[in-house]
């Protein structure tokens, strides 16, 4: 098989696992705050059995400064998976997951503020293009406060998840399944204060879920995404990105009967669109932040270069 076909494979079952991570959420039957602890339990045990199984431990070229900043890029992952949890039980899955893809256009904004990188024409035209494709997907009316909720939830993790973003990519020379493990440390102390310990005794089957969430949706999904960022030129990454929302909208519809409108639907294409604009415009060779190499691929240490949950 060619690597590049491999790749492809790859990052698309790892994308069909994203998209079928609310359904694993709303099944656990547990608290947000819950959810994501419990995530950040198992998926550091999957992470770290798979690096250690791989001798990553092994030179691992951390310095306190690159732990420090993959600890705050740990605190903006955590919340990030709260918020976004919150707006699953505030809304839906579909309206959360297409709200969360204007991630691309919190980076632009970001970067300006921080960086005082230039926003160009073409950007603030598709940043144009993103907000009413929001607009139209809210579909909010007045008095409708549960939508209204969920779409500040859905833009907080999306904020959160940016944020993650700038952090990350500034971390150069250590493995990618290292950085998210101590990502995912962090959460444990982070949470526990807010984790219903007590409660989670009476969710039963729903542990089943919880530790699929951990080994399948942070364990193996992680490890498919960076196996194929070394395999995959960065326009196909984008593309392929956008498998996730597709299949998260048609999980939601199938086992939930949750769909958005027209006027909704009218709406996601314009975020699509204007989110892949943005991000392949922001990926030029001197600074792709999915780099093909065999080595430790830096940039690629959180979901960033797919905007996985």
């Amino acid at each position: 098989m060619r690597n590049e076909t491999r790749g492809t494979l790859e990052l698309t079952l790892a994308m069909v696992l994203s998209g079928t991570l609310g359904i694993f959420v709303v099944e656990s039957g547990a608290a947000p705050f819950d959810v994501v602890f419990f995530r950040c339990l198992f998926g550091a045990v999957a992470l770290g059995a798979y690096s250690l199984a791989r001798g990553y431990f092994t030179g691992h070229r951390f310095t306190p400064g690159k732990l420090g900043l993959a600890a705050l890029g740990g605190v903006f992952i955590v919340f990030n998976w709260v918020f976004l949890f919150e707006a699953y039980e505030a809304t839906s899955i579909s309206f959360a997951t297409v709200v969360y893809h204007t991630q691309p256009f919190f980076l632009v904004v970001l970067g300006a503020v921080l960086f005082r990188e230039r926003i160009t024409a073409a950007k603030f035209g598709w940043l144009g293009v993103a907000f009413v494709g929001l607009v139209l997907v809210s579909g909010i009316r007045p008095g409708d406060t549960a939508s209204l909720k969920g779409l500040g939830l859905a833009l907080a993790a999306a904020v959160l998840y940016a944020l993650s973003t700038v952090v990350t990519k500034r971390i150069t020379g250590v493995r990618p399944h290292l950085i998210a493990l101590v990502q995912v440390l962090v959460g444990l102390p982070l949470l526990l204060p807010f984790v219903d310990l007590a409660g989670t005794g009476g969710i039963g089957a729903g542990w089943g879920w919880l530790v699929g969430l951990g080994f399948v949706h942070t364990g193996l999904m992680y490890v498919l995404m960076y196996a194929a960022y070394q395999k995959l030129p960065t326009a196909k990454i984008a593309v392929l990105a956008f498998t996730y929302p597709a299949v998260a909208m048609f999980a939601d519809w199938a086992v939930y009967g949750h769909h958005i409108g027209l006027v909704q639907a009218l709406g996601v294409p314009l975020i699509v669109l204007a989110g892949l604009k943005v991000t392949l415009a922001a990926r030029t060779p001197a600074a792709a932040p999915a780099p093909r190499t065999a080595g430790h691929a830096p940039e690629a240490a959180s979901p960033v270069a797919t905007r996985s949950a």
